[in-house]
């Protein structure tokens, strides 16, 4: 075999593993958080969703998959991802309000009964942290998918909100098991309000 085929297949079963290992620690919180979701749907409440750089990304595939469809035709789901205004965020950052990218929008946009869904492959943000603190302020429930080992948005969480905690794994591991959760509760979503 030679090298790249060597790391091609190391690489799958590192990711093989990696998502077990995260499945046997965050099934629980995963069902909670697809429950929280749909209770705040059928509520008529919103999913405001965000994160930093490849989590931003994660963030909006999470919100496109809800908006539009994730394995099936139905309604769409009103979820909005709060890094995907470039005009807004570049407008908030050059005011040298970076740590208010996200908590400024959701004291806009954001109301009781509406969902905050942070992803964070990091945990230690200053605007994630000021964005929890926001939605709080706003009555607004968190869903949290955290990474790494070091968690200061854990410590903002309160016992309403959910926090799905994967082990610590290398960065691009974690965006990996992150996408693999968000297409369980994509899936989740989707079964439990509309059936198979």
């Amino acid at each position: 075999m030679n090298d790249n085929a060597d790391y091609i297949t190391r690489h799958f079963a590192e990711h093989m593993e990696a998502v077990a290992q995260s499945a046997g620690a965050i099934t629980p919180a995963l069902s909670q958080a697809a429950e929280l979701l749909v209770e705040t749907l059928l509520g008529d409440g919103r999913i405001l969703a965000c994160g930093n750089g490849t989590a931003n990304t994660l963030a909006q595939y999470f919100c496109t998959c809800l908006l539009n469809r994730y394995e099936h035709d139905r309604p769409a789901l009103p979820a909005i991802n709060l890094g995907s205004d470039a005009t807004t965020f570049a407008a908030i950052c050059r005011d040298s309000r970076f740590n208010e990218t996200f908590s400024r929008q959701i004291r806009g946009l954001g109301k009781d009964g509406d969902i905050l869904f942070v992803v964070s492959d990091d945990g230690n943000r200053a605007n994630l942290i000021q964005a929890i603190q926001a939605a709080h302020e706003r009555q607004m429930l968190v869903i949290a998918v955290t990474a790494g080992e070091d968690r200061d948005l854990s410590a903002l969480l309160s016992n309403r909100d959910t926090e799905i905690c994967l082990p610590h794994l290398s960065p691009g591991m974690t965006s990996e098991v992150v996408l693999v959760v968000l297409n369980s509760l994509c899936g989740l979503v989707e079964k439990l309000l509309f059936g198979n």
